[in-house]
């Protein structure tokens, strides 16, 4: 029997006698059981722990794989569903607790202020998006986009656009927020123009925007994720953006030349139509602001502010038109919202359960020299990245073991900032249910699953931060 339970059992008998000898009063002797009682409860509600902890998210993975294997459909299958099964299931072996503990503990996670957030975005993208759909900005985009670059160019001057911004306004989403729709817009324009294959495919050309999304993220002074990774390894962030940029710039060469390649196949130049210079000022005004660092919240409802006054001294909006525009692009966002409030629950329970304290203890046990150092780093963020679904919260969660490891192996703080950074960004790409992908899906209006399968940049990053570690580069921070 465990010594602290021996301990509260023999003490509860030697109350129980003096109890009966009436040495200790009532009210006392409840108040007695009360502790008792919560005492028990505290060893019941010790986190389970090992691979039972992180089950949930296999069960996801495998209700989703599954099904989609059986439906011969990857596209087919709401995650959404997969996310209720998993998260029930999540709330079922949380033992020691009553149901209203364990809902609790989900709505707490679905309710995180990050979550939160987050959906603020989801609904003020989602409104804005519709609303300069329908004023007409989003036309007038894709014809500029259209005219300014040639077909063959088309591909790889997105791609450095997204690369650009990003990295200007230290936001994957709010790259995503603004380019997308016009990448939408531009891959109904090829097919119209007579293309065919990937070069009219939605997906494709917005796997193009949110590969160039991560890019700058990855390596902008005022992102949170560079923040995070420079903040934990108490490094310079000029330092960090030095030893990542050696990384991560090759592979975004070999993406760019790769589109040009790919762009050399479209055959067809759609016409370009008339551009109206007016509708611009939405995109250009959220571009403008975003780059000057302002948080994408305002952003966003400034953008939503312009395009309901573009809208009714154009002609192009009354304002039951508005709130039937706003109140679609609410409704088109819905099932993101579901499933980011579900992921945040079930990666609650995954917490609480200990699964993230398992997988930190499981990477860090056989480490042996400074390259198995780095890959367990590697490794730590990205297992963190893909129970949290967010790569800041992953990079914050795994820092100051990062660090301890990073003194104890004697590595560069700044290659360990750029390993951090560099493979949550990485991870972030890949799973389904991350921020990035749930919203390019939403406002290009496709799967997320979809859109993975063409992101080349992530790819061609992640091989060249894995050379990285394994040919301990660059040289003069490894």
């Amino acid at each position: 029997m465990n010594a602290k339970i021996y301990f509260i059992l023999c003490n509860f008998a030697v109350l129980l006698m003096n109890f009966d000898m009436g040495i200790i009063p009532d009210r006392y002797m409840a108040e007695l059981f009360k502790g008792v009682r919560r005492k028990w409860a505290e060893h019941d509600m010790k986190p389970i722990g090992g691979w039972l902890a992180l089950s949930p998210l296999l069960v996801f993975l495998c209700i989703y794989m599954i099904s989609s294997i059986i439906a011969r459909d990857f596209y087919s299958i709401p995650i959404s569903a997969a996310f209720l099964i998993a998260s029930v299931y999540g709330m079922i072996i949380c033992r020691g607790r009553t149901l209203e503990q364990r809902i609790a503990i989900f709505s707490e996670g679905a309710g995180n202020k990050n979550v939160l957030l987050m959906i603020w975005i989801f609904v003020l993208a989602g409104a804005f998006a519709s609303t300069a759909k329908d004023i007409g900005a989003i036309d007038a985009t894709v014809n500029l986009a259209l005219r300014i670059l040639p077909g063959r160019m088309l591909y790889a001057g997105l791609f450095l656009a997204a690369c650009f911004i990003s990295m200007s306004i230290g936001t994957s989403v709010g790259t995503i927020v603004a380019l997308v729709p016009v990448a939408a817009g531009i891959a109904e324009e090829l097919a119209l123009g007579g293309s065919a294959g990937i070069s009219a495919s939605t997906p494709f050309i917005t796997a193009i925007i949110v590969g160039g999304a991560f890019f700058g993220d990855n390596l902008s002074f005022i992102s949170d994720t560079t923040i995070a990774a420079t903040r934990t390894q108490e490094c310079s962030m000029a330092d960090k953006f030095k030893v990542n940029v050696r990384i991560v710039a090759p592979a975004a060469l070999i993406v760019a030349v790769l589109y040009i390649v790919l762009g050399s196949s479209v055959s067809v130049t759609p016409d370009a139509g008339p551009i109206d210079w007016i509708k611009l000022i939405p995109y250009i005004m959220v571009i403008a602001l975003a780059i000057s660092g302002m948080n994408v919240v305002s952003v966003l409802t400034i953008g939503l502010g312009a395009n309901a006054i573009i809208g009714f001294f154009g002609g192009d909006l009354t304002w039951k038109g508005f709130l039937a525009s706003v109140g679609g692009g609410i409704s088109g966002m819905g099932d993101l919202i579901i499933v980011t409030m579900l992921a945040g629950g079930m990666l609650e329970i995954i917490r609480i359960n200990g699964g993230l304290d398992f997988i930190v203890n499981g990477m860090t046990q056989r480490i042996k020299g400074k390259r198995g150092a780095e890959l367990s780093i590697a490794g730590l963020v990205s297992l963190a990245n893909i129970c949290t679904a967010n790569n800041t919260i992953a990079i914050i969660t795994t820092g100051r073991i990062a660090k301890d490891i990073t003194e104890k192996f004697g590595l560069d703080p700044r290659k360990t900032a750029s390993i951090l950074d560099t493979f949550s960004c990485l991870i972030q790409g890949f799973i389904p249910y991350g921020a990035q992908m749930l919203m390019a899906a939403g406002l290009a209006g496709v799967s997320s699953i979809s859109i993975i399968g063409y992101l080349y940049y992530p790819f061609v990053m992640g091989l060249f931060a894995l050379c990285a570690i394994l040919l301990r580069l660059p040289r003069k921070f490894s």
